[in-house]
């Protein structure tokens, strides 16, 4: 859940910066790694 809190306010600011759809895709993968909690929500699933 909280990830996809985070994911929504990339989402967000990418609309208000102008991002690309690549750039986005690359900063929400990029998160992936460095988000704390991604890989203990899997477990739990």
């Amino acid at each position: 859940m909280k990830i996809a809190v985070l994911d929504e306010i990339d989402t967000v600011f990418a609309g208000h910066y102008g991002f690309t759809p690549e750039a986005l895709d690359f900063i929400i993968n990029y998160g992936i790694k460095y988000r704390p909690g991604r890989d203990a929500e899997s477990e739990d699933e």
